[in-house]
Order: C-alpha cells, then structure tokens, then sequence
C-alpha cells in the first residue's frame, strides 16, 4: 500500500516510519546474503575470474573494481566466516558492514578466521561500519600478532597512486597504503608550504592552499606554474567562444562546465582540432587541421571518436587504448569477415579475445556484445552534438 500510495507515510507516526525503516534495513541484509551466494556459486562453476567480473559488472550495473570486490565478499563469507554472514541471514548485518570484517581479515589464514568468525558473532550486530572495523581489526590482531606485523609490511609494498572522477570537473588523488611516516612528513611540508602563503591578502583557504601545493610539486616539481597534461575535450563552437555553456566532455571524465573547458582550452600549450561531424546524427566524420595525413591519421581520427575505451562502463581515456580490429557486419545483418576498428584498454582487449565473448560492430559503428551466457550489452559512439530531430529512429544513442 505504501508503494502505490505515498501519502499513507504522512499520516503515520514517526515511530511507524522509523519501524518501516527497520525493517527494510532487515529485508535489504537477508535480501544481500541471499545474493552474495548466488554470486559465490555463479563465481565457483566460472573458471575465469575476468570473465565472471565482466558480466557481474554488466548485470548490475556496478565498476568492474566493485563487481571484484563483491565476489570476493561473497566467496570469503560462504567460505570462511559463515557465522558473520549468518548475521546477514538474521538481517543483523548489511553487505556494507560486512564488507568491513572481510577486509580486515584477508591478511588472516582460515583457522584465524574461523577464530575471528566465532569472536566476533555476538559483537557485530548494533555496531556502525566503523566500529565494525575496529572490533574486527583487534580480534585479528590478538588472534594472530605476527601475522599483522607482516600485514603491515605487505600492505606498504602495495602502495599505489589512485585517481577517482567526480562530477563538476574535478577528481580525487590519493596514495594509498604509504608509509605513515613518510605520509606523515609530506603533509607537514604541505602543510608549512600553505600556512607561509596564508597571508592577509591571500584568499584561498588552508586546505584550498594545500592541495594547490600538492598539486604544482607534483607537475613541476617547483611549486609553481601551471599545470602540464593530455586531455582530450569536445566542445562544440559555439561554446569555445562563450556564447552558450553546454557541458563540454573530457575523455575518462565526463562532463564538466563550460567555463572550466575554456580555461583549460585557452593554455599557452593547447591544441585546437577541426572535427567535421554528420549533421543529423551528430557522428564523427572527418578530423579536420594542419596535421590531417589520411593513413598515418586513421588510429587518431578512431580515438577521437571513440573518446573512451569501449567496453561499457569503462573510462580509460583513448589515448591509453589499443585499437582492435573488430568483426563487422553488413547494413542488411549478414555475417561478413570484415572488421572496423575499436579502442580497447589491455583488460578489455584480453577479454574480447575470448572464445566465450563475442563482439560484432554494426554499419552505425555501435558495439553489440554478447556474454558467456547469452546476455548482450550495446555501447554506442556518442555524437559530438545533439542529433537534430528528423535524425533516423534507432540512431546512435549515448552510452
């Protein structure tokens, strides 16, 4: 009723709302537990794990990375920690919480875990994620102290530099697992570096500051000067000079205001490029400018109009892609041998040249692949503007 009628909720007491609220919470637990072992047995009959990310990723609509992450789960809590996921059973525990015990006793060997698993049954349920957390983390570590001195070590060795976009144009850089005392030392020299240019005139915040700091060391090595990168952005005239502000796209972005496109577009090291488009459906036809050389340009003028790698729900820029020939088929369906070219990143090239994964490029130069199980994903060349509205029905669509 509730469902079909959301205003029985403004008749309700906060307390009947809040008992609603409960109680989904208990649903959605028992509702993810049930998932995560179809996940774990749909994981165990696959022999390829790419393969099984890939279409997990596709089914639900989630990042490949997070698609690997819930497998995992899955697997360690069927596996391992049947108590912690009894708890998901119960509807005491959520995936996300969860999630929290898996992570934090990866490090540890079955017979630990199964320790921890006992411990922490009667702990969880009540606990925040954080708190979830620490209690697991100190159970593993009184469980098996040697084995988190060696965690510790295992885990600087995995140190990495990880980027995330966000919407509105801008991103988060971060480094993951360093070492804290050198994490440590290198936001105290940010930290005086922002604090000794906080004078009264100065306008930008502390955090503001620091991350400008961070920035230009990082690009310049310096402190100073503007940025140096390799981006590719399509905007269309009209808003290069400002008289209207159409969202631009950035490759392995998306979207970002006009107003930032043009400051970027006006650096002293810009390129500007002609791309001479179909009218109607708003498709690439030609890379125009001084530099067009039809041959040696063909791989240039498929990154440009690809932007992106094209498996969906991929965002690795172009320019970081390899192209692959890929099979095509005629305006009428049938089969042919011939190819067209497609950008790939590695993962996605390794994967398409499965025998399990089959990918076809149809005349509009859209990609149809079908997966192990039968089921097909579409990823469309997006147009470089709006198609008009006597384009053909059935035209290229955005991904």
């Amino acid at each position: 009723m509730i469902r079909t009628d959301p205003s029985v909720l403004r008749r309700m007491q906060d307390d009947a709302i809040l008992q609603i609220v409960e109680e989904t919470d208990t649903e959605i637990a028992r509702l993810q537990a049930l998932q995560l072992r179809c996940v774990a047995e749909f994981n165990r009959r696959n022999r390829d794990s790419q393969s099984v990310v890939a279409e997990l990723s596709s089914i639900l609509s989630i990042t490949e990375q997070h698609a690997s992450a819930v497998i995992s789960a899955a697997e360690v809590l069927t596996t391992r920690l049947p108590r912690t996921l009894q708890l998901m059973d119960e509807g005491t525990l959520d995936l996300f919480r969860a999630m929290k015990v898996t992570d934090a006793t990866s490090w540890l060997s079955d017979e630990h875990a199964a320790i921890v698993d006992v411990i922490l049954a009667s702990r969880l349920p009540g606990k925040n994620a954080n708190q979830v957390r620490k209690a697991t983390t100190h159970a593993a570590t009184k469980v098996d102290p040697n084995g988190a001195a060696q965690r510790g070590a295992r885990r600087r060795s995995e140190r990495r530099v990880v980027l995330n976009h966000s919407a509105s144009g801008v991103s988060r850089l971060s480094i993951d697992n360093a070492p804290a005392e050198k994490a440590t030392a290198a936001y105290l020299r940010l930290d005086q570096a922002a604090r000794a240019l906080k004078t009264p005139d100065e306008e930008r915040t502390l955090d503001q500051l620091r991350t400008d700091v961070a920035l230009d060391l990082l690009l310049n090595d310096d402190g100073g000067g503007e940025e140096r990168a390799e981006v590719f952005l399509y905007m269309d005239l009209a808003t290069y000079l400002g008289l209207n502000n159409d969202p631009v796209e950035m490759a392995g972005h998306g979207h970002i205001p006009a107003a930032l496109a043009r400051r970027i577009a006006a650096g002293p090291d810009t390129a500007l490029r002609r791309i001479i488009t179909d009218p109607l459906s708003g498709q690439m036809l030609e890379l125009g400018g001084t530099r067009y050389r039809p041959t040696p340009d063909m791989d240039e003028f498929v990154r440009v109009r690809d932007r992106e790698c094209r498996q969906p729900g991929c965002t690795r820029p172009a320019q970081n892609c390899k192209i692959e020939n890929t099979r095509s088929r005629s305006e009428a369906g049938a089969d042919t041998t011939s190819t067209k070219p497609v950008t790939f990143c590695p993962r996605h090239r390794r994967l398409k040249r499965r025998a399990d994964w089959h990918y076809e490029v149809s005349p509009d130069d859209s990609l149809t692949i079908t997966t192990p199980t039968g089921r097909t994903q579409r990823s469309s060349v997006p147009p470089f503007h709006d198609p008009r509205p006597d384009s053909p029905p059935g035209g290229p669509q955005h991904r």
